[in-house]
């Protein structure tokens, strides 16, 4: 059998929590005189990258790139979806899912440059993360050998984790009471773990720090709150007459969700490797401008259009959880879209209040509501004549298949 290559050059996804804060000192052990490159992928996740290099760098790391992917992430990423109006199981608005493809593909790119013989991550084997990391990286780099250290280690648990930070001197941020597995970027913070693993468990929204990005809906204002946002070809340009770059337009519209006890999930979804997982989920804007996306589209696609839309979403949805962004058929559905996007153009004036998010007016340029048509008053576009001849005609096959029935059962 021919000798495995150990690796001298390792490029580590390097977040700077409980897994990646252990992986350089393993990596170190396990692979003697290999360097680390960590490379964190700054995609909004604020305060977490405070002090990241020098806790890297103290680990073990040669160096740390942190690259700033916040604005590309949310043009290039978040709005395709948003346009796709791509939801998974219903519930599930991908923030972590569509977050992996642009610091995965990042990652590739730099090792590559740094001449690198092997990537590294620190997902679960029993996670859809590692398929997100390695689809993106077998396309981009697809001969370089990958190590994820939680399908060989001989680490069970986020508390031998634990066991291993301290005793390698390694400075954590949570401790085993708060020891939840978060993901946080612009787009939203996930919850899972802890008493979260059991469904019957309420999860603790009004205890203090549980909530990160708003209040739970109890908690809310008792007044509501009034916001518009302008859409052009289904892209969002504008809040409350402001325009915007994407990533403000989101950070916007997470301090108003937020506030108002907007976007809060909890979710028992079905992961791709077969099993499911309960989470809680927080994604104040991105839930607004859901919300607002889909109402716009209801005045300005007809109907077979919106019909193929909502089926192709599905399926959309389905590529961006299951890591496949990277592929023809990505591509090909964001042609579709973005054609149906053409005239999705408009404002959508929303009411939020107490977690609850109420349409309070729809205008658009392109709108294929004609209130002349709809009216309940007298008009002169309409014969109502016309509708008993289209009734006999849709109604025809039912009419004949009764008749024929009489006819047999005499």
């Amino acid at each position: 059998m021919a000798e495995t290559k150990i690796p001298k050059k390792i490029v580590l996804a390097y977040s700077g929590g409980l897994d990646t804060s252990i992986i350089i000192p393993w990596l170190k052990e396990t692979y003697p005189g290999c360097e680390v490159i960590a490379v964190s992928g700054d995609v909004g996740q604020g305060t977490e990258l405070d002090g990241l290099e020098e806790k890297a760098l103290k680990t073990g790391a040669s160096k740390l790139y942190i690259e700033d992917l916040t604005d590309e992430f949310i043009s290039d990423y978040v709005f395709p979806t948003v346009k796709a109006g791509a939801v998974y199981e219903g519930k599930y608005l991908l923030g972590t899912s569509f977050a992996r493809p642009i610091i995965a593909k990042r990652i590739a790119e730099i090792a590559i440059k740094e001449g690198a013989d092997a990537i590294c991550h620190g997902c679960t084997g029993k996670g859809n993360d590692q398929v997100r990391f390695e689809l993106t990286i077998k396309a981009f780099c697809p001969d370089m050998k990958i190590i994820a250290p939680w399908r060989i280690w001989d680490i069970k648990s986020r508390d031998e984790e634990i066991d291993y930070a301290e005793a390698h001197n390694i400075p954590l941020k949570i401790s085993r009471e708060t020891n939840y597995s978060k993901d946080k970027n612009l787009w939203h913070i996930s919850h899972e773990g802890l008493d979260l693993e059991d469904p019957a468990n309420e999860p603790q929204y009004n205890k203090p720090g549980f909530l990160e990005l708003g209040v739970s809906p109890e908690q809310a204002p008792d007044d509501p709150t009034y916001v518009t946002i302008e859409f052009e070809k289904g892209v969002p340009v504008a809040v409350d007459g402001v325009k915007m770059k994407g990533s403000d337009v989101v950070r916007k519209l997470n301090a108003l969700g937020g506030a108002n006890g907007i976007g809060i999930s909890d979710i028992v979804e079905n992961r791709l490797v077969g099993m499911k997982s309960r989470g809680v989920y927080e994604t104040p804007g991105g839930t607004i401008l859901y919300y607002a996306h889909a109402a716009l589209e209801t005045i300005t696609l007809d109907k077979a259009t919106a019909r193929v839309k909502e089926q192709l979403s599905h399926q959309y949805a389905d590529l961006v959880y299951n890591g496949q962004w990277f592929t023809p058929l990505r591509e090909a559905l964001d042609a579709f879209v973005d054609s149906t996007q053409q005239n999705v153009n408009g404002t959508v004036k929303l009411k939020l209040y107490k977690g609850n998010i109420i349409t309070a007016g729809l205008t658009s340029p392109d709108t294929l509501y004609d209130e002349e048509v709809a009216t309940f008053d007298e008009d002169d576009v309409y014969d109502q004549k016309d509708s008993a001849g289209f009734i006999n005609l849709f109604g025809l096959p039912i009419k004949v298949k009764a008749k024929l029935d009489q006819k047999r059962s005499k």
